[in-house]
């Protein structure tokens, strides 16, 4: 995993050297073992990598010169899992390096911007074409790997990070106030714009054509097929799951570095554990979170007896009050593009458990709940409503309780549109899951692994997110996703063999974290804090808030949870601050006791 930059001007002048410095400085944190650049014309692009596959020549970029002729070169920030099929395709070419991201360049040259297409992976590539004067940028169909561009009068430009484009001077930062509103409602961002005026990301799926500082076309790969359930019994299905299990968990775990993976207990992590021991001779590094001393699920007893059954090296982190309160702003100011999920707290502080064990590389389980049908919520919207159906995401954490200075109508709008351009081929539940699949697991769940992970200089490899095992899922019978009230029914049943002790046919307990309860703690004394800070003071009414801390109670907790998220990021990417301060105390220091 690395982080990319670039910069392409409009006027045909190279682009300043101080402004790609500026680029490849803020992405640091994303790849501290190297850094590469290449310059030509009027396109400058910049790269910070952290090795994984061909530690000793995969520095970037790759570049590739005809005889005499203007170069063609290649930055990514990817994980081509296919690499090993893709070289014995290209046997007619002598590559350069052992890496995983020469073949893009290779098929590039060969395919032109439809490359992509052969890609299995996790990947935001950019490439440089001198001879046509050109940039290219892709984006994995399910959007593992994140990219943002913008456009002004004088560039096009384009970054791992927005906050990359706005501290090299090429956006100001200024708030997006329609994708505000989706983000303190939903807790994420959807489709093209961000919470940054100015600033797009490049869509899931999408590759983007770049002349003269200027978008000409783009294309998009889909993430899911565009056909109804197949016909398939659960004995062929299981059978099938488990040779594509097999294949994908062993692309997932290519790496020359050491590896392990992010164990709840849960289903998902169970299946990528079993997996693991199926095909790991040494013991499977497994990492797990906990919360005592409070009244929500503690999932370190059961993950330890899973991680037992594998024979697992397992390491148990205990996430508590006090680290609530000093890590929260480190996590909320790795979240540039802002999601305000509580599960960035365990996430970010096993990401950095992982990285003190000297691991470079931990495979996770997003993606199993939106591929497979685990969520009630895809069950009550493919009910009718009288049946006691409803649409997703319906009510906003914010939503009548007065906090907001002007009530954003159509917070929804962006989920709508989605909503409106799924497929009429699909079932009902085929439709909820694609629109999570659209918007929530790129913009919430693979965004916090992301940034949390990189964060501590580790990459985030997601299995259940791999094209061909997704494919097979999404078109899996209704009944196989969902039987006996339970989602996720195929899983469940490959796992009821394939590792019992994992207890597969419980009912799904959802992943809590009690930040409802740490907050309320101090309500009093942090409401009027959280009420001064700019953001806050701009967009919401701070007596309102102020009350709204003193409240009890799970709804009132969310929306305490979001406004001292929100709170928080601004002050450190609008607002220009580190934190809440008061005088020279921090008060995080002092809430942490």
């Amino acid at each position: 995993m690395c982080g990319i930059a670039g910069v392409m001007t409009k006027s045909g002048a190279p682009p300043p050297a101080a402004t790609l410095d500026a680029l490849q400085n803020a992405l640091r944190h994303r790849g501290p073992d190297g850094q590469g650049r290449h310059v030509h014309g009027n396109v400058g692009l910049v790269q910070t990598r952290l090795a994984i596959i061909d530690l000793e020549t995969g520095d970037q970029p790759f570049t590739l010169h005809d005889d005499g002729g203007e170069p063609v070169a290649l930055i990514a920030n990817a994980e081509i899992y296919n690499y090993r099929e893709l070289r014995g395709q290209l046997t007619d070419i002598s590559m350069q390096t052992a890496s995983d991201c020469e073949p893009p360049l290779h098929l590039y040259r060969r395919h032109g911007t439809g490359f992509a297409r052969h890609l299995r992976g996790m990947y935001a590539i950019a490439i440089h074409d001198a001879e046509i004067n050109r940039l290219v940028l892709s984006r994995d169909p399910f959007g593992i790997k994140p990219l943002y561009y913008t456009e002004n009068n004088n560039v096009f430009a384009f970054a791992s990070e927005p906050q990359a484009l706005v501290r090299a001077g090429l956006v100001n930062p200024e708030i997006n106030e329609r994708s505000l509103s989706e983000l303190l409602h939903l807790q994420f961002t959807v489709g093209r714009d961000t919470v940054y005026a100015g600033i797009h990301r490049v869509l899931p799926g999408e590759t983007l054509i770049i002349r003269a500082g200027r978008i000409i076309e783009r294309h998009r790969i889909n993430a899911l097929p565009d056909t109804e359930p197949v016909d398939l019994d659960q004995d062929n299905a299981t059978r099938q799951l488990d040779n594509l299990l097999n294949e994908t968990v062993e692309l997932h775990q290519r790496a020359d570095v050491p590896y392990g993976m992010f164990l709840s207990g849960g289903i998902d992590s169970s299946v990528l554990i079993a997996m693991m021991k199926r095909l790991n001779a040494e013991p499977v590094r497994a990492f797990t979170a906990g919360f005592s001393g409070t009244d929500v699920h503690d999932e370190r007893e059961h993950a330890k007896a899973v991680a037992k059954a594998v024979g697992a090296k397992h390491t148990e982190i205990n996430f508590n009050e006090a680290d609530f309160w000093k890590l929260l702003p480190k996590a909320a100011a790795a979240m540039d593009d802002p999601v305000a999920d509580y599960a960035i707290l365990p996430t970010f502080k096993l990401a950095g458990a992982a990285r003190d064990a000297g691991l470079k590389v931990v495979l996770s389980g997003e993606g199993g709940d939106e591929l497979f049908g685990g969520y009630g919520r895809y069950r009550r919207a493919a009910r009718s409503r009288l049946l006691g159906g409803r649409r997703m995401r319906s009510v906003g954490n914010l939503q009548g309780l007065g906090v907001l200075r002007m009530e954003y109508r159509r917070w929804r709008k962006g989920i709508e549109e989605e909503e409106k351009s799924v497929s009429r081929h699909l079932t009902a539940f085929q439709k909820a899951q694609a629109v999570d699949c659209a918007d929530w697991l790129p913009n919430d769940l693979l965004t916090k692994l992301d940034r949390c992970l990189m964060a501590n200089g580790v990459e985030g490899r997601v299995p259940f997110v791999d094209p061909v095992l997704a494919d097979f899922a999404f078109r899996l019978p209704d009944q196989l996703k969902v039987k006996k009230q339970l989602g996720k029914w195929l899983l469940r049943t490959w796992l009821e063999n394939a590792l019992p002790e994992s207890a597969p046919m419980s009912k799904k307990r959802g992943f809590t974290v009690p930040v409802a309860t740490w907050i309320q703690n101090k309500g009093a004394e942090l409401g009027p804090l959280v009420a001064a800070q700019p953001g806050i003071a701009r967009y919401c009414r701070p007596d309102v808030v102020k009350s709204l801390f003193r409240a009890k109670g799970k709804r009132e907790g969310k929306a305490q949870w979001t406004l001292l998220f929100f709170a928080l990021w601004h002050n450190q990417y609008m607002a220009g601050g580190t934190g809440i301060d008061v005088g020279n105390a921090d008060v995080f220091e002092a809430l942490a006791g």
